[in-house]
């Protein structure tokens, strides 16, 4: 089927009508050049997401990992429950660690709301190289109620999709199963080595939900402020 012409990004930001109070020609001018660009970034997101769901099949999941959950072991081909996709989010709190990661638990706290949104279409698990005690006494102090942790106790997981020296960095990562086939799909692969000078190495789409918002703000990100795990109050 041929591809739809799309209008131009400019004419349609010209279509936009929209004012607010005491705005000034110059503010609208600018607002409307950054709007046709916005059309762009979504235009050009949309085609990015076409790409990825194109991907050839991905190396077959040969190995039994075994992990640990709440109630007891299990295998890798449970974590997908009655779903054919599984969606996996490694965090940043192995043993040797004594708090988790700020930022990993940032994201897993927003998660936790979608989670059972998520949880309609796909299946969603955080693994992390703590035992078991330690993630469920980590999901009662944070509150999270949706979230299904997992501890990769013998770290074959880890080593195979995340860090092959079990460093202590995070990975997504998307599997699926099809055929009687558990096939990896697609890790955020955006890392120190393809970062851009002066970006934080993120990937993109930006997981993190918090990012989303400050970038519609003045502030921005900043380069020098992280999530806490804690605020006074």
């Amino acid at each position: 089927m041929a591809q739809q012409q799309l209008k131009p990004a400019s004419e349609l930001a010209k279509k936009n009508g929209v004012r607010f109070p005491n705005e000034s020609n110059e503010y609208r001018r600018a607002r409307d050049l950054l709007l046709a660009e916005e059309i762009e970034l979504r235009r050009h997101i949309e085609r990015v997401a076409e790409q990825r769901r194109a991907l050839p099949s991905g190396g077959q999941v040969s190995r039994l990992y075994r992990f640990e959950s709440e109630n007891g072991q299990v295998v890798f081909s449970d974590l997908f429950g009655d779903k054919q996709t599984l969606a996996i989010y490694s965090y940043m709190y192995p043993e040797q660690r004594e708090r988790p990661c700020p930022m990993c638990s940032s994201l897993l706290s927003a998660w936790d709301g979608e989670a059972a949104d998520v949880d309609q279409r796909i299946a969603l698990a955080v693994v992390a190289r703590s035992p078991i005690e330690r993630l469920m006494a980590l999901k009662k102090e944070r509150g999270w109620r949706h979230l299904k942790l997992y501890s990769d106790v013998s770290g074959e997981y880890t080593r195979d999709y995340v860090n092959a020296d079990d460093e202590d960095v995070p990975a997504f990562n998307v599997f699926t199963r099809r055929d009687g086939a558990v096939r990896h799909f697609w890790s955020s692969e955006m890392g120190a080595e393809t970062a851009d000078p002066g970006q934080d190495p993120r990937g993109a789409p930006d997981l993190m939900p918090l990012w989303t918002i400050l970038d519609s703000t003045p502030e921005g990100r900043g380069t020098d402020w992280y999530p806490k795990l804690s605020y006074p109050k």
